[in-house]
């Protein structure tokens, strides 16, 4: 088995919303790997603040994942900095809560425009650069425990990690079917220590919605693994060569089963959190 350092160091990547929480963890270890980056985030002088953080070879490109354009920018300037990719990591994503028909018209939208757009916009950027280039390369796309267990009052951020779910499974076919030397992998976080369940108008939240914020907000303090623990484990399964990227097994395989079994048998979904 190769260590990632031996198996990426030196090698390009290029991660979006690299800027805080999982994106920053694995742009602090793929930069401890020796990889070089190419980092992008809508926030940039958060972003810009943040590379120079980094030791090594670090361009950073604010980008609206959202706009293709902005995306094809971002692997124009990542080629004509260091002439080859060879990790593409699309992480950058958002949150909603509320119920699913009161969550207005507009953050759907963006959810969907960011969750999903973003890294089908990421795609449509990297990959035919990366086939023509013909060389060993990765492509991770971020979905969640929300893309395998749907949740209430967070509908748009379940619906969207399913879709990335999905879209990366198409991918990883794809590139069997072209013969390509490119490894597709999905990462599925559980929870993870970061500013994902921050809520700026809180107290607009009802009571049902506010307490269950609260209650992931909790859950992923008191349990959530660390940025830096989270990418050290993504980068050590995907030099594993795997396609399911669950660095937490722990808060997700129990449910798995459960759910699977449910779907077999026709039985009616059941609510499993607090209320």
């Amino acid at each position: 088995m190769t260590a990632p350092a031996e198996l990426f160091g030196g090698k390009v990547a290029v991660i979006t919303g690299a800027s805080s929480g999982i994106g920053a963890g694995l742009a602090r270890h793929a930069a401890q790997l020796g990889m070089r980056l190419v980092l992008a985030d809508i926030a940039a002088d958060r972003l810009r603040e943040f590379a120079e953080t980094l030791p090594g070879e670090v361009l950073p490109v604010a980008t609206d994942v959202s706009d293709p354009a902005a995306v094809e920018a971002l692997a124009e300037a990542a080629y004509a900095r260091f002439g080859a990719v060879d990790m593409l990591v699309n992480n950058a994503g958002i949150m909603a809560f509320g119920w699913s028909w009161e969550i207005p018209a507009e953050r759907w939208d963006a959810m969907l425009r960011v969750n999903i757009g973003g890294a089908v916009n990421g795609l449509r950027a990297f990959v035919p650069r990366m086939l023509e280039q013909g060389t060993r390369a990765w492509i991770a796309n971020l979905s969640s425990v929300g893309g395998l267990l749907p949740s209430p009052l967070m509908a748009p951020y379940s619906v969207t990690k399913f879709g990335v779910l999905a879209l990366t499974e198409s991918l990883h076919y794809e590139m069997l079917m072209r013969q390509a030397p490119i490894q597709v992998s999905v990462i599925t976080p559980g929870h993870v220590k970061s500013e994902i369940f921050t809520v700026r108008d809180a107290a607009e939240l009802s009571p049902e919605v506010a307490g269950f914020q609260q209650w992931l907000q909790h859950d992923a303090d008191s349990n959530g693994l660390t940025p830096e623990d989270h990418a050290e484990r993504v980068f050590a399964q995907i030099a594993e060569g795997r396609y399911w990227v669950i660095p937490q097994p722990e808060a997700i395989d129990p449910a798995l089963q459960p759910r699977t079994d449910m779907i077999l048998s026709r039985a009616t979904p059941q609510l499993q959190i607090p209320t």
